[in-house]
């Protein structure tokens, strides 16, 4: 059996060795107290300690068969809710027989997007998400309107989550330490249950923009409409002068209604 992990550089591992930093970040599941927890790349367990301790159904999820060992020693009374396992590849239903469950972890950098982007597929099972990641990426999610991070992921996010920026971390608190320093957030879902229009449009809307960011909506609307080009009508409303990084969730959704108008009404010209 492993009696240590040597940190794997190809899956993105710094693993965390101040206790208290893992206490902290355990208690940010206590927003939602009665739900069952499943953490993501435990790697040596200690977040997972105060986990368990949290009186709760815990099930950890973990790729690196090193690490896997490790928490099967150390962990034997989870020993059956050790998942070796991708995150990116489960199938989230079945991780708790179909109940919604808290997500939490020390989330590898390289894929922390990757992670949102499931959770948002899957945001009926996950009315709550904390833990750890890059400062950079926290900072995009946390984001309002007119700030120089805001971007695709914080609109997708806060659609359909309240976020809050809890704290920072310092480097030197990891082995090996990051060259960047990390922040603990807490992703809390809204009462946002539909939004009113095509989904996938929205998100095709929010990208196209964004790719085009320094541009205004006009310009960078375009590609969305390369096939037939959208009338003059459409580019001359007030919002088409605006850049995408002013723009609110509530405006997204209204932006998203009027390219959708203007892809039916060209339709029906065919």
């Amino acid at each position: 059996m492993a009696r240590t992990v040597r940190p794997k550089k190809n899956l993105g591992q710094h693993f965390l060795t101040d206790l208290t930093v893992a206490q902290r970040i355990a208690d940010t599941v206590d927003a939602c107290p009665t739900l069952p927890i499943l953490e993501v790349g435990p790697g040596m367990g200690v977040l997972t300690q105060y986990l368990t301790q949290k009186g709760r159904e815990v099930r950890v999820v973990e790729i690196d068969r090193e690490s896997v060992a490790y928490l099967r020693e150390h962990f034997p009374l989870l020993s059956e809710d050790i998942l070796g396992e991708d995150f990116l590849r489960m199938d989230l239903d079945r991780v708790f027989a179909g109940r919604p469950f808290v997500l939490t972890g020390n989330y590898p950098y390289d894929i922390s997007s990757q992670i949102f982007f499931k959770m948002l597929d899957n945001r009926c099972l996950i009315p709550c998400c904390t833990g750890m990641i890059q400062h950079e990426v926290a900072q995009r999610i946390a984001s309002a309107p007119g700030c120089k991070a805001y971007g695709i992921l914080s609109v997708m996010i806060q659609t359909w989550y309240d976020v809050e920026y809890l704290f920072t971390v310092d480097e030197t608190v990891f082995n090996p330490p990051p060259k960047v320093k990390s922040a603990v957030i807490r992703m809390m879902r809204n009462s946002r249950t539909h939004l009113g229009c095509d989904e996938a449009l929205f998100r095709r809307v929010v990208k196209a923009v964004f790719n085009q960011r320094r541009k205004m909506l006009r310009v960078s609307l375009r590609q969305i409409f390369s096939s037939t080009p959208a009338s003059p009508e459409f580019y001359a409303q007030a919002v088409m002068t605006r850049r995408p990084e002013e723009l609110s969730v509530s405006e997204f959704i209204n932006l998203t209604h009027l390219v959708s108008e203007e892809l039916e009404r060209l339709k029906n010209l065919l």
